[in-house]
């Protein structure tokens, strides 16, 4: 039986972590009803899954919410951090001025930072969008600093012995050089910003996935909480694997700039 190319690539990336995910729901299915667990302490995979279904139209408008807030401070974050990368990595004295900056950024646990924000911002959309955004922000700037000032120095001698002025070395080598550490922490932060969405929404929220979990956790409802953390779980990788596919026709568009030098 030939088998495509396409689904053999998909079953050995994706096979075996679907065969362990099921191999682990079973044994819990068989766990809970073995022991006789109850269902506020440990809800069968079975329960949760109808709780998921019944549950659906109401766990998406949640997570619609929790989407736009994790978006915003994505793009927020994500747009400051590449902005500061670039200042330090075109001047050693901004660099100096501002990494201490960015390093005390992270000094403050989010989870404190939250109510400070809710007072300043109230319980709208703002401080969480505030709170992903912080979270973003850092592994931004430290990946893009680092791709912008670790080029091979010897591409470098080549662009000055070719006369290339500082504007070209900087458009030519250093920021193809650090395409792959942006979206290396791009990957890791789109992940993030949903982390920091729902911190927000612990807090202080009206709405949200983050709210839907505290609700549920004060109603005892473990089976709607696991069900939301399956919808979290599933935007988040969804986020994760958009990312990737966009590093992936980044790099082919870019990766071959430094190659082509580096001959």
């Amino acid at each position: 039986m030939n088998i495509p190319s396409a689904v053999r690539s998909f079953l050995y990336s994706y096979g075996f972590s679907a065969l362990f995910i099921l191999i682990t729901l079973l044994f819990w299915e068989v766990f809970v009803r073995q022991t006789g667990t109850a269902d506020y302490i440990l809800p069968a995979p079975s329960r949760v899954l109808v709780r998921l279904y019944t549950s659906l139209p109401m766990l998406l408008g949640h997570a619609a919410v929790t989407l736009q807030e994790a978006l915003l401070g994505f793009l927020l974050g994500a747009s400051a951090g590449t902005t500061f990368a670039l200042l330090m990595a075109r001047s050693h004295v901004l660099e100096r001025m501002l990494y201490p900056l960015v390093i005390s950024s992270q000094t403050f646990p989010k989870e404190a930072l939250a109510p400070v924000f809710v007072v300043w911002f109230g319980f709208g959309l703002l401080p969480k969008v505030v709170i992903a955004a912080l979270i973003s922000f850092f592994p931004v700037v430290v990946n893009t600093t680092r791709g912008l000032l670790s080029v091979d120095p010897t591409i470098l001698d080549l662009m000055k012995s070719l006369s290339a002025s500082p504007r070209q070395i900087f458009a030519k080598v250093r920021l193809p050089n650090a395409v792959p550490y942006l979206f290396a922490a791009l990957k890791m932060c789109i992940t993030l910003s949903v982390i920091g969405a729902v911190v927000g929404e612990f807090v202080g929220a009206s709405a949200g996935l983050g709210h839907l979990v505290r609700l549920a956790n004060a109603e005892l409802a473990t089976d709607l909480m696991f069900a939301a953390l399956i919808v979290l779980g599933a935007m988040g990788t969804s986020l994760f694997l958009i990312v990737d596919a966009v590093e992936k026709r980044a790099l082919r568009r870019w990766g071959g700039t430094l190659e082509n030098l580096s001959r």
